[in-house]
């Protein structure tokens, strides 16, 4: 099999040294700007969960109000009394909180906040890094 002639490099170790230096330095500041769009993207669909749990509180804060205040004067009128009729009302209202804060609750935990695709390119860097220097 016949050889590859080798390329020669006529920079010195010091020039050498210095461009790995830069690349590196070059490497670190794409790596953080790319951490830096990731937990962006996280931080946005996580800010969404977040509006929905306060909305599911606010609403289901609202539906108590005026479902107590409507049915409770409902009830009264019917002739059940009036302890009864909160009870009943106060129930059905923090069931529909329930499951609107756990519905938030819920979504939250699925959300994965590790920077995969930066630790997976950190780790491509340091093979090549490692490659460099050999």
């Amino acid at each position: 099999m016949a050889e590859l002639p080798q390329a020669r490099d006529d920079r010195s170790l010091g020039e050498l040294l210095a461009e790995l230096t830069r690349e590196i330095t070059t490497l670190v500041r794409q790596e953080t700007a790319l951490a830096k769009a990731e937990l962006g993207q996280k931080a946005s669909r996580i800010g969404a969960h977040v509006a929905s749990l306060a909305a599911g509180g606010a609403i289901a804060y609202a539906g108590f109000l005026a479902i107590l205040a409507a049915i409770i004067a409902m009830l009264v009128d019917a002739g059940m009394p009036w302890w009864a009729s909160a009870l009943l009302v106060g129930v059905a209202v923090a069931a529909i909180g329930s499951f609107l804060l756990w519905k938030g609750i819920a979504s939250l935990k699925r959300e994965d906040l590790v920077p995969r695709q930066t630790l997976e390119s950190l780790k491509e860097d340091t093979q090549w890094a490692r490659r460099q220097t050999t």
